[in-house]
């Protein structure tokens, strides 16, 4: 049984932990309403924009271009974006699962921004081909335009054949969905309607020079923000997740402090019941 000394040492520890995560709680709360403020105003461009390309492409007709055919090479590259840091619940988990459900690690090279995400796809047996992880910490679109221009150059020598981004969607402070997406060759989406009916004939698109130069400048633009809008999307997510995290921890340190508590007090009284009954008995003892 637990001494007094082993159970006030253990309930000290557990209320320095406490503060600790309450600390990081209120941080992670600063830090959300500002990454959430920002993915917020970023979310229209980032749909509208996909959106867009989507359009584009269906209307394109027979149009052959090399962003619109995968490559001759089997290898895929993936951007992950995770974090630095942990204690943010499953956040950096659940993307290194989504990855390693979707994507053959043999085949796939990854592009990581975000440490945890980088080290628990390596130890999966996935490439690292890129470490982009001081991203994360303040993400610009700047950023995401050189990555992008990475990516397509290895797209472009025949080094990949398929471009994903691996992000989580970032929904509120408790909803966060990891999903992956494909960025290259772009696909021309399904035809058809929600309620199953068939789509109204749409004009096709007129590209003016002509559609490889117009698509050579667009679909730079086209990845770069959607890498950009996954960046503020998973940042958002991030904190979100360590806010929950940290409240949870908290709520569950006071808990535990409460039942320590409870355990100090009635060891103290058997201790204060035991003391007093071996002075009477002692008492008696002599008086007899």
């Amino acid at each position: 049984m637990a001494t007094m000394r082993d159970i006030k040492r253990r309930r000290d520890s557990i209320q320095s932990t406490e503060q600790i995560t309450k600390a990081m709680k209120l941080v992670a709360t600063v830090k959300l309403q500002k990454s959430r403020v920002r993915a917020e105003a970023a979310k229209p461009y980032f749909n509208l924009m996909y959106d867009t390309m989507n359009s584009i492409i269906s209307r394109s007709g027979a149009v052959r271009h090399k962003y619109l055919q995968a490559g001759a090479s089997p290898k895929k590259a993936v951007i992950t974006i995770t974090s630095n840091r942990g204690l943010a619940g499953g956040y950096n988990n659940n993307i290194v699962k989504l990855v390693n459900a979707e994507l053959p690690a043999g085949d796939t090279l990854v592009y990581a921004i975000g440490r945890k995400g980088r080290d628990g796809l390596a130890r999966r047996g996935f490439k690292i081909q890129g470490d982009y992880s001081e991203v994360i910490n303040d993400p610009l679109y700047q950023d995401a335009a050189e990555l992008t221009g990475v990516l397509l150059e290895a797209f472009t020598r025949g080094e990949i054949g398929e471009i994903y981004l691996a992000f989580t969607m970032f929904k509120n402070t408790v909803v966060h969905t990891p999903r992956l997406l494909k960025l290259l060759p772009v696909e021309l989406p399904e035809r058809g309607t929600a309620d199953g009916q068939e789509p109204k004939a749409r004009a096709v698109m007129d590209y003016e020079p002509d559609d490889e130069t117009v698509l050579d400048a667009i679909v730079p633009k086209y990845m770069s923000s959607l890498i950009y809008g996954a960046l503020l999307e998973s940042l958002a997510s991030e904190n979100g997740a360590r806010m929950t995290a940290m409240d949870s921890a908290t709520s569950n340190a006071e808990e535990m402090i409460e039942d320590l508590s409870l355990q100090y007090n009635r060891a103290r009284q058997g201790a204060i019941t035991q003391e007093l009954t071996e002075i009477v008995a002692g008492a008696n003892a002599i008086g007899n």
